[in-house]
């Protein structure tokens, strides 16, 4: 697997459209890490609400150490007790991820709240606040800027897709938001809508989705100092040549600023990575 690849995909089975059971995804998830792609996964995602429902316990071994996400669907100051049931399973949460805020509210009141349950979180790598693309964004990514220069482990999350239009950013939003993270130096992760590699247009829903090869083309862009014209640009195209060329001779460079996504399927954007010949491999799974 590339280093540019390396982690792009977290497995995100249990949520919609998936919704695989808990122990469904934990087997397929253990398949996936054992897999000759087990560097595109990133961890499996959880819901604190089933962490703290107990419902990981009797499904895992403590010894085989088990790596996930944590999305905290209970608000952030139930985190720190989600996270307490952990450790008698042998399962460390690497990251958690939160809203800090409802469309058009100010979310500086809650990245001031995560940030106060931050400390608390025991090994734990990274916090990640989801952020609307609406009102105060700005404000918002200066102040997780702000705590990250204090070594506090926090970074972005963005929503990318939803069940209505208003949750799909446009191209230029999309590309605004990568170009202030890029200037703040502010790591973020997408979630939502990232189902193919190439930006298309869903049949079903009649939303044009954004495609994770147009993210990976458009951030790299973004690393080497494009504004937010052409980084939009690379977001609008339906073309993946273009995209291809921006990742030209990167392969063996980490990715810079997009941490990843959340998918509830992990074969399908394998199967278009490997057929934009991203990644060279055969399945086993």
């Amino acid at each position: 697997m590339p280093a540019l690849l390396d982690g792009l995909v977290d497995d995100a089975a249990v949520f919609p459209p998936g919704s695989a059971t808990l122990p469904d995804a934990l087997v397929a998830h253990r398949r996936h890490r054992a897999a000759w792609y087990a560097g595109l996964v990133g961890p499996l995602l959880v819901p604190a609400s089933t962490v703290a429902a107990g419902e990981l316990s009797g499904l895992v071994d403590p010894a085989e150490g088990l790596v996930i996400g944590v999305i905290g669907d209970t608000g952030i100051g139930n985190l720190p007790f989600a996270l307490s049931f952990l450790a008698p399973d042998g399962v460390t949460a690497r990251q958690v991820e939160v809203a800090v805020a409802r469309r058009g509210e100010d979310p500086l009141p809650g990245i001031a709240d995560l940030l106060r349950v931050a400390d608390s979180l025991p090994d734990v790598e990274a916090v990640y606040a989801e952020l609307p693309l609406t009102f105060g964004l700005m404000g918002a990514l200066d102040a997780l800027a702000a705590a990250r220069a204090d070594g506090v482990p926090v970074a972005a999350k963005f929503r990318t897709g939803g069940l209505a239009a208003e949750l799909f950013p446009t191209p230029a939003e999309l590309a605004a938001v990568i170009c202030a993270c890029r200037d703040r130096d502010l790591p973020f992760k997408l979630t939502a809508g990232l189902h193919q590699a190439v930006r298309h247009l869903d049949p079903e829903t009649g939303f044009t989705h954004h495609g994770y090869a147009n993210v990976l083309a458009a951030t790299l862009a973004a690393a080497e100092g494009d504004g937010v014209g052409p980084v939009a640009e690379l977001l609008t195209v339906a073309d993946p040549r273009p995209l291809l060329e921006r990742t030209t001779g990167r392969q063996d460079a980490h990715r810079p600023l997009w941490v990843g996504f959340g998918s509830c399927s992990i074969l399908e954007p394998l199967t278009d990575l490997i057929r934009l010949g991203l990644v060279n491999g055969g399945y086993d799974a």
